[in-house]
């Protein structure tokens, strides 16, 4: 054996066959499979009936008999049919989501190389029991948590279950956890925990919990509650006053059951599931994925992002930024994998003779090193260089191909390798031989600045010894991770290679880092503007998520809040008394990351989380808005989560936020427009007749009024653009009601502006000696589609042309309510003359100048033109 081979050869530790074929059968009916228990899913009639039990559903249900009572099927269809819609959308909606924790056992390896009764086969990783002993190499996924009983440069990317952007070093002894990946080397682990009882398995359980009702289905079901009862004793005092009055039972209870039907808005489920299907699909334009439709209102509720660092505030790939040597420093230009960049020194190019030391030190770390990358794929979905093993030794040929060091290949003929010393946790570095054109060999080595920066190693002087750890401590005191760098000659093979790590000369210091996103602190920023709290929870070191969050600007903006980073040890230990005055969380663990979220919640905070590991599952989960990776994100994350980011991009979340808000807004207008036109029904039926009217308005054109005004204009809101300044006005307050914020001012001031307008024309209509009913129906109307065009908040929008073809479209429909005669016979009107007609039109402007004016009213505590939050400006 040479003493290359020697040097990579692993550790000899205890031998082991492997479990019997007999031993593994009864192990697995013991432990059952090594599989991620599913909840046990919920039938479909119990999710139907979850659906129906809604407040407001149950309002519409009982319209539903009401109207079939009253013999007006086409009202009890269009109801129906309104609740079918709202029934399947929630349902299909919620059995995408529980899809969460199945997304666990698709992660774990399907297949396994298992040594049994002395022999490698390949299993099913289901098949895996406690005790197996499992062979993994370079690019397995580890399909259970095993203890390593002997390893070959292993270095195994944990970041899904930890979040820790650079991969761990494991030796024999050390544990690999379920789901981990095998970046480098080889080894043989025995297998300590299957299934449930794996980490995926723990994270699995902290996952199986039941959703909690998003902000607007707790308002509008508080709503429905409100809105049945209310209703119910109106009708019942309509109905009361009518037979004192001595009118027909019959036709009182027809009148009280069609005010009912008028007086809730059974169009809003439609108009919800419109705004939120047309929100979603805006947001898929803007490359955010919905995956659950009330989470795109949930967002604009937003008041908390709680963001991970690697691959969301970051680019999620190591990149070498700055390079020291004794000669000069340089910065490196350019992100990700890809090739293309400059060295900069001082801010300009380095010139030539600045460019040599580079070179050569680079050129280094370009033979020491085991990683490949791969050239851009024109089939690949985000178009960027991908590299195969350690990400910090990729980002270090990025490097050496962006300063026109040799490319690997061309080096791998010139300078082959023929010897290496693995890298491995107790030397801390790593060397490699490669011959020369000469008769010598030429020792590359990289490590740890604590051990190459030794004497033992380097032939240097105690000052550019100390002079290169000052330089260290000080970039890692920055955040990056550094890398001592060393070279020499030798006239033959030492045995074994570590011999040849003395008496080097010290090229430089390269430090790298997982660079900020360039518009990561502008996306915060808008944050901030938008009236939400920023805060970062990372795996990493707390010096990394110190130094990333100083970038984006997360800290040091004069709060007092900021703070320091804390790290999930003083969590998990109870040192932090308030979470929610944290601004970066740094070493934190699944469970941690729920405490947080969970703190924030328990103080009011609407929350938004961001992840795309497996660790972050739990979390996204339990937040109110969970957002996941959809580029690098895992399978687990992409499930958990009610927002999936195909670019990966933060910046995009604002944009869903901001869509969040255009349809609570919209949401908010229709509920001041088809309850105000509602409220006005009542009040016209109950003072009508004090005033001469005795019976106001017939059971068929309070109907009509109501199709017309709630079915097509009502709807049509649903589609109108984001209000003015809608990002510039803080989150609506958790604990607000869905009528708060002033709109149930708007909602009284409006009511009452069209009874009295209606009203008005109707006793007009009678001192003139008009069909006065027929001209308060229309006058009715009118009122309340010059009310729903003077909501607007974009008056003269093209955004949204289905509202003014809306209001046409019910104007006609009006007239042929009049003029048609099947219609005017079933409706129980008759045609008006000019005189009569215009008296009732002109109630339009009435509705319309009214409706200006409460827009912008009522805005408590809101300093004038900033917006507010009452969502209708």
């Amino acid at each position: 054996m040479t003493a290359s081979a020697a040097d990579r050869a692993p550790a000899p530790v205890r031998e082991t066959a492997g479990l019997t074929q007999e031993e593994a059968a009864r192990r697995l009916a013991d432990t059952g499979p090594n599989e991620v228990t599913a909840r046990k899913p919920v039938r479909l009639h119990k999710r139907v009936l979850a659906q129906l039990t809604d407040p407001l559903i149950m309002v519409l249900l009982g319209a539903v008999v009401l109207t079939l009572a009253i013999g007006d099927h086409p009202d009890a269809i269009v109801i129906g049919l309104v609740v079918l819609v709202n029934t399947t959308v929630g349902v299909a909606q919620e059995i995408r989501a529980d899809n969460a924790v199945a997304a666990l056992s698709a992660l774990t390896a399907p297949h396994a190389r298992v040594r049994r009764a002395g022999a490698v086969c390949d299993l099913p990783a289901a098949s895996i029991v406690p005790g197996d002993v499992l062979v993994v190499g370079e690019g397995d996924i580890v399909a259970a948590d095993a203890e390593l009983a002997e390893a070959s440069a292993v270095l195994v990317d944990e970041s899904m279950l930890t979040g820790e952007s650079v991969p761990v070093d494991k030796e024999s002894g050390a544990t690999l956890s379920a789901g981990t990946v095998v970046v480098r080397g080889r080894g043989v682990a025995i297998v300590t925990a299957t299934g449930a009882s794996s980490a995926l398995g723990r994270i699995a359980a902290l996952l199986d919990q039941r959703r909690e009702p998003t902000p607007l289905q707790r308002r509008l079901a508080a709503l429905g509650r409100i809105l049945a009862a209310v209703t119910l004793a109106l009708c019942v005092l309509v109905f009361a006053l009518g037979l004192v009055r001595g009118l027909p039972l019959g036709t009182m209870a027809v009148t009280a059951i069609s005010l009912a039907v008028a007086a809730v808005p059974e169009s809003l489920p439609a108009v919800v599931t419109l705004a939120l299907a047309l929100g979603a699909r805006r947001m898929a334009a803007r490359h955010a994925l919905v995956r659950r439709l009330p989470a795109v209102e949930t967002l604009g509720s937003v008041s908390v992002l709680a963001t991970d660092k690697t691959g969301t505030l970051t680019e999620g790939r190591m990149v070498v930024q700055h390079i020291w040597t004794p000669r000069v420093s340089a910065e490196l230009s350019g992100v990700g994998y890809e090739p293309e960049g400059d060295a900069l020194v001082a801010g300009r190019l380095a010139e030539a003779h600045e460019l040599e030391p580079l070179r050569e030190l680079l050129t280094v770390t370009a033979l020491c090193n085991d990683a490949t990358l791969r050239p851009v794929d024109a089939e690949a979905s985000d178009g960027r260089w991908a590299a195969l093993g350690d990400p910090m030794e990729a980002a270090l040929l990025t490097a050496a191909a962006k300063t026109g060091c040799p490319e690997p290949a061309e080096l791998s003929v010139t300078r082959p390798r023929v010897g290496e010393a693995p890298f491995d946790s107790l030397r801390r570095r790593m060397s490699t031989l490669h011959k020369t054109d000469g008769d010598g060999l030429l020792v590359c080595l990289k490590g740890a600045p604590e051990a190459v920066l030794d004497r033992a190693v380097l032939h240097a002087s105690p000052d550019a010894l100390a002079q290169a750890r000052e330089e260290a401590a000080h970039l890692a005191a920055r955040g990056y991770r550094v890398l001592a760098v060393a070279s020499g000659v030798r006239d033959d093979l030492p045995s074994p290679v570590t011999a040849a790590e003395s008496g080097l000369a010290l090229l430089g210091l390269v430090a790298l880092s997982d660079p900020p996103k360039p518009h990561a602190a502008a996306t915060l920023a808008s944050c901030r503007a938008a009236g939400i709290t920023p805060i970062l929870i990372t795996g990493d070191h707390p010096a990394t998520a110190r130094a990333v969050a100083s970038h984006v600007d997360l800290v040091g903006q004069g709060d007092e809040s900021d703070g320091d980073v804390v790290t999930g040890a003083d969590v998990a230990a109870g040192r932090v008394p308030d979470l929610t005055a944290v601004r970066v969380f740094a070493r934190t663990d699944p469970q941690q990351k729920l405490d947080i979220v969970e703190a924030w919640r328990a103080r009011g905070a609407v929350t938004a989380m961001t992840g795309d590991g497996v660790n972050d599952g739990p979390a996204l989960h339990r937040a109110d808005i969970g957002v996941a990776m959809g580029a690098r994100g895992t399978e687990v994350a992409r499930q958990a989560a009610d927002l999936v980011l195909t670019d990966d991009e933060l910046s995009t979340v604002v944009a869903a936020v901001d869509e969040g808000r255009r349809v609570y807004d919209n949401i908010r207008r229709f509920l001041v427009y088809g309850m105000s036109g509602g409220a006005a029904e009542i009040l016209i039926m109950l003072i009508g007749p004090v005033l001469g009217l005795p019976l106001p308005l017939r059971a068929g054109q309070i109907l009509w009024i109501n199709l017309l005004t709630h079915g097509l204009t009502g709807v049509a809101m649903g589609a109108e653009p984001a209000s003015p300044g809608a990002m510039r006005r803080p989150p609506r307050p958790p604990g607000q009601h869905i009528l708060g914020g002033g709109a149930w001012q708007r909602l009284l001031v409006l009511a009452a502006v069209v009874t009295t307008a209606s009203l008005g024309a109707g006793l007009a209509a009678q001192a003139l000696d008009l069909a006065w009913q027929s001209v308060l129906f229309l006058a009715l109307l009118a009122a309340q589609l010059g009310v729903v065009l003077g909501l607007r908040a974009r008056l003269l929008t093209r955004k949204n042309p289905f509202l003014p073809l809306s209001v046409l479209a019910s104007t006609l429909l009006a007239a042929a309510a009049l003029y048609v005669p099947f219609l005017s016979s079933v409706l129980e009107t008759e045609p008006l003359d000019w005189a009569g007609a215009g008296i009732a039109l002109a109630c339009a402007p009435a509705g319309f100048v009214a409706a200006r004016v409460v827009r912008n009213a009522f805005h408590p505590g809101q300093p004038t033109g900033a917006g507010g939050t009452s969502g209708l400006r």
